[in-house]
């Protein structure tokens, strides 16, 4: 029998229901959910019963423990440059092994055994994200100078194509964030980055980015400064403002670049808390931050 609450749960759901049937969402998959098994597997769920409530998901992830073990494991040595770390030809072809071949596999297996109907894809399937070389800015001397760190790119391209074909298919697209530059070679992409690139070019609905923090915040050293809707133009005032810490900078210019492509709206999220995704999407207060154009 269904409890007053629950029911009240039910019609505050049910206009967003029909509002996104057949939107697409992406998800970025971070932080805990990539390495707390009981935490992953309540996300995935949510994604799944975002499928089974009519809507198209993409799920994006990060590294998660693979890929610092995996170097761990090579005795590879890292090398700096002006102290940003190079990721030189055997760097990224070890990160592709343990992205791709345990990563990305691994969450699509738990998608299927959780019920689910997941596809892997990592950059170079049928030029998913075609990639070129980034360039980080260094400061020096009150001068700012681009600085070669590797094969680090940034996102060109994204077929879409493919990824359309897929969710008209029914299945669920888990993308690793490696990206293929025009002779062939391989890229490191931040997983952000490309996952704020795909909903903006896929014109989302929704860009989900799983955190282990509550949002944003309008100065991250005082909690009473919580933000619940942040702009487009705030989110790049607080940026060069230098009020969001580093780890969350790549997490906001996601949103922005997700914004900015197309897609509707962008949602940081404290992916710890229990069915964050739904919660996010199908409560009228939700519990992160929305990002908004205007």
């Amino acid at each position: 029998m269904l409890r007053n609450e629950d029911i009240g749960i039910l019609v505050e759901a049910l206009p967003y229901l029909r509002e996104f049937k057949d939107k697409v969402v992406v998800v970025k998959f971070g932080g805990r959910a990539m390495t707390d098994p009981a935490l992953r597997d309540k996300l995935l769920q949510d994604v799944i019963s975002l499928q089974s409530a009519g809507l198209r998901p993409i799920i994006v992830h990060g590294a998660g423990p693979e890929v610092p073990a995996m170097l761990l494991k090579s005795g590879k040595k890292a090398t700096f440059v002006h102290g940003l770390r190079v990721t030189d030809e055997e760097t990224v072809a070890l990160t592709e092994m343990a992205l791709i071949g345990r990563t990305n596999t691994d969450l699509v297996a738990e998608v299927n055994r959780l019920g689910g109907k997941a596809v892997g894809l990592d950059g170079k399937d049928a030029d998913l994200i075609v990639a070129k070389k980034h360039l980080a800015d260094v400061y020096e001397n009150g001068e700012v100078s681009l600085v070669d760190i590797g094969y680090v790119g940034s996102v060109e391209a994204v077929n879409t194509d493919l990824l359309h074909c897929l969710l008209d298919g029914g299945y669920i697209p888990v993308v690793a964030p490696t990206g293929v530059g025009l002779g062939g070679e391989s890229y490191n992409i931040n997983a952000d980055s490309a996952a704020g690139k795909i909903a903006g070019d896929l014109q989302a609905e929704k860009l989900i980015v799983l955190t282990d923090v509550k949002g944003i915040y309008e100065d991250y050293r005082d909690e009473n400064s919580f933000l619940s809707t942040l702009t487009f133009d705030k989110a790049q005032e607080l940026i060069s403002g230098g009020r969001i810490d580093g780890g969350m900078i790549p997490k906001v210019k996601a949103c922005i670049t997700a914004l900015s492509g197309g897609a509707r709206k962008a949602h940081i999220v404290d992916g710890r808390v229990d069915h964050a995704i739904l919660v996010e999407l199908f409560s009228d207060k939700g519990i992160g931050t929305e990002v908004v154009r205007a």
